[in-house]
């Protein structure tokens, strides 16, 4: 385990002890409710979700006990990987809530190894592989454990403003200043991230370190690794856009700039020709 690695390892941990909003698990889900949380994202491949029973999904540096909380309780055969003990302790607890079985892998997502050639019919990679220098060799081998005609969900920063946060509001907008390089690690003013408790107050803990991925670079790797692109959007995660907010406001910030893309991608290798050789 590199010292990134270790690093992010103990502030993912810290974040999960914190209580931070994607480390707590789903606890008061039934099928219905977990459909409809699938249902609310609206942008899924039509029908994707209407039989989830037997397909075999990736929850790729998604632990926290909550989208494998929707896809166990729909039928599938879950597997959940993730590079903290606390977090997959929080898909462990869900699973066992719940009584779904539920395969748990720590590691690292630059390193799939663990997995076979054509394991999955779904990988669902929430905001992750910004917390990676190297997003192809990620990409590389989320294309080897696909298989043919298998769907990819990939959520990550959108690289043209990633290091704004609402506090650079200068009277007349939220100015860059960072320089525009694929691979460059991200200094924020503040490596705090903010983690909102139930009273009311605010835990201040160290995140993560996170780098940049050029829009380019996401995508060509993914069409160079015979994945066909169904879709890709803005988004602002569970915040509402706010055009008419004060200034300043984090609601008034991603009205300007989206902080996230979202991207489907299917694997279709049959369309580029052979399948990339094995790691």
């Amino acid at each position: 385990m590199d010292d990134l690695i270790q690093y992010n390892k103990e502030r993912w941990n810290a974040l999960a002890q914190a209580n931070y909003t994607y480390t707590r698990p789903f606890l008061d889900l039934n099928a219905q409710k977990a459909r409809a949380w699938l249902n609310s994202l609206g942008e899924a491949p039509s029908g994707l979700f209407d039989s989830l029973t037997g397909k075999d999904i990736l929850c790729l540096a998604s632990g926290g006990g909550q989208q494998t909380a929707v896809f166990g309780l729909l039928g599938a055969n879950v597997t959940v990987f993730d590079l903290s003990d606390t977090q997959l302790a929080r898909d462990k607890q869900a699973a066992d809530h719940y009584g779904y079985p539920l395969r748990i892998v720590q590691g690292d997502m630059r390193d799939l190894s663990v997995f076979d050639d054509d394991s999955f019919d779904l990988v669902w990679h929430p905001y992750a592989i910004n917390f990676s220098p190297d997003a192809g060799v990620v990409l590389q081998h989320v294309a080897r454990i696909m298989r043919p005609g298998g769907y990819y969900r990939l959520q990550f920063a959108n690289p043209f403003v990633m290091e704004l946060d609402e506090t650079k509001w200068n009277g007349r907008g939220y100015p860059l200043n960072q320089i525009y390089k694929d691979g460059a690690e991200m200094i924020f003013d503040d490596p705090h991230w903010d983690v909102w408790q139930e009273d009311g107050s605010i835990q201040k803990v160290v995140g993560p370190r996170e780098f940049r991925h050029a829009l380019s670079a996401i995508i060509n790797t993914l069409v160079q690794n015979q994945f066909l692109l169904i879709g890709l959007w803005e988004d602002s995660e569970s915040a509402k856009p706010d055009p008419d907010a004060e200034p300043g406001s984090w609601e008034h910030l991603i009205a300007v700039a989206p902080p996230f893309l979202r991207i489907w991608a299917v694997y279709r290798p049959e369309l580029f020709g052979s399948r990339l050789s094995a790691f």
